[in-house]
Formats: structure tokens, C-alpha cells, sequence
């Protein structure tokens, strides 16, 4: 039987290092970077340093393995492939807001089966390997046990195209009467993490690339949320990712779809 634990160890000791170059760069990055999609899509000097170390280790500890990372791109084959987002959250990293993470993930024949997401500000380590529960900092996680859409907390995200975001922004007025209330991070990776451990009780993005979903998805369904990943919820739009307790997944999947998520 496949033991995907030992990808975990790998995946930890990486994201750590990766970490801390990350945090000793910062001041460099402020000052060097430029930007990828829009004008609001920054990628920094210690994206592409970060990413660099990560390949550079998993070429040392897993030799040929293929890796798909945010800054140099690359494929997810049939078999092993390692995900890798060097810093999820760089708009919060640029402006000192301590909120972002370096994700990585192993990924059989495109499925996450080992994933760790490391916070360079304040050192948390979050972890899973399927079948195994998923654990912050060596404690095991659990979904929140709320059952009342309207006493749920819902994270959220923008795109960064314009006239998307005008969309999204209608969509979340609409369920901002249906919720306790919405919080916007800036971190899927984390956000994610957030649903494993109860912090917010559901979460719903458009237009993530793999790499920011690839740990975080993983840790919140060992921790047993109901996640659907792109390409698996056609009423909330076929690049939609969708996380949440299972007592509120039905009606937040509902209202999302009635609030127009699905057309934006």
C-alpha cells in the first residue's frame, strides 16, 4: 500500500527552508518587483528565489519527479508530480501583512496525497497525507461542527481582472445577508487551511491555479470538509473551488449558486 507520509516529511522540510528565505528576502522584494496577468498581480524577487530553492531540493531529494510551480510553470503527468506555490499571498507579503504561505504538494496522477503549508511570519506548519487526517503543527484538525448557514463564516476571494472582480463583488453582497459574516485573507492556501481547522466555516474562489489549492484543498478534506475543486461544481463555474463544513456544505453550495457565483 502507498504511504504518502514520507512525501509529507519532504514536503515540511522544504517549505520550511523555503520559508525562511522567503522572510529574509522581504525587504529586497519590496523594492524588486513586477507584475504577471493585471496590474494588481504582483510576483516578487522571492517568488522566483523561493521557487528555485524548492526545485533546486526536490531535484536533490526526488530525482526526475516532475514539479509545477506558480512562477516556472511545468505539467501534472501521470505519477508523481510535486505542486508548488513559492509564496501564496504575495500582495500580503509586499505589504507586510503577515498572511501568506509556501505551498507545496505531492500529486498522484493529478490527485494531492501529500501537502504541507508553512507560514514564513509566524512559523505554523500545517500538514496532511490522504488517509492520514491532516494536522496544524503536529495537532490533528476538524471542520467546524456548525449546521446554520446563517451563523456560518465564509471565506472569499477576488480574480484579478477588473470587471471580474465587479461581478464577484455583487455576488458577495448578495450573501453577505445570508452569513454571520465574510472575511477576505488574501491567501487561498491559508483560507483553506482556515475551513481544516474550524477559523471559517466554508470558503468559494474563482480562477485558482492549482497550486494554490493543491495543500490546502487536501488539508481541509482530511480534516473533513466537503471540497470540489475546479472542474467539479458546474453551478459555481467550472474554474470555481469550493471548501466546507459538512453540516452547512448543501446550503452554502446552494445560496453561492442562487447569489450568482456560478455566473461571474
Amino acid at each position: 500500500m502507498f504511504d504518502p507520509r514520507p512525501l509529507v516529511d519532504i514536503a515540511t522540510s522544504i517549505g520550511r527552508e523555503a520559508g525562511a528565505l522567503v522572510q529574509r528576502m522581504r525587504s529586497e522584494a519590496v523594492i524588486s518587483f513586477d507584475t504577471k496577468s493585471t496590474s494588481t498581480d504582483v510576483v516578487t524577487a522571492a517568488d522566483r528565489a523561493s521557487e528555485q530553492l524548492v526545485r533546486t531540493r526536490l531535484s536533490e531529494l526526488r530525482p526526475g519527479e516532475p514539479v509545477l510551480g506558480e512562477e516556472e510553470g511545468g505539467t501534472v503527468v501521470e505519477g508523481l508530480t510535486w505542486v508548488v506555490d513559492p509564496i501564496d499571498g504575495t500582495v500580503n507579503y509586499l505589504y507586510g501583512i503577515p498572511w501568506y504561505s509556501v505551498s507545496i504538494a505531492a500529486q498522484l496522477d493529478g490527485e494531492s496525497v501529500a501537502g504541507a503549508v508553512f507560514e514564513p511570519a509566524t512559523g505554523r506548519m500545517w500538514t496532511a497525507a490522504r488517509g492520514f487526517g491532516s494536522f496544524l503543527d503536529g495537532a490533528p484538525l476538524r471542520v467546524s461542527a456548525t449546521t446554520d448557514l446563517s451563523l456560518s463564516l465564509l471565506g472569499y476571494g477576488f480574480a484579478y481582472r477588473p470587471e471580474r472582480r465587479q461581478r464577484q463583488a455583487d455576488t458577495w453582497a448578495g450573501m453577505a445577508t445570508r452569513v454571520r459574516d465574510l472575511r477576505r485573507a488574501g491567501a487561498a492556501s491559508l483560507d483553506l487551511c482556515s475551513v481544516a481547522a474550524g477559523r471559517l466555516d466554508a470558503y468559494a474562489e474563482h480562477a485558482l491555479g492549482r497550486w494554490d489549492w493543491a495543500a490546502g484543498g487536501l488539508i481541509a478534506a482530511e480534516a473533513g470538509a466537503v471540497v470540489r475543486l475546479p472542474g467539479s461544481s458546474p453551478e459555481l463555474g467550472e474554474d470555481a473551488t469550493f471548501a466546507a463544513s459538512p453540516g452547512i456544505a448543501d446550503a452554502m453550495y446552494g445560496a453561492l449558486a442562487e447569489c450568482g457565483f456560478g455566473k461571474v
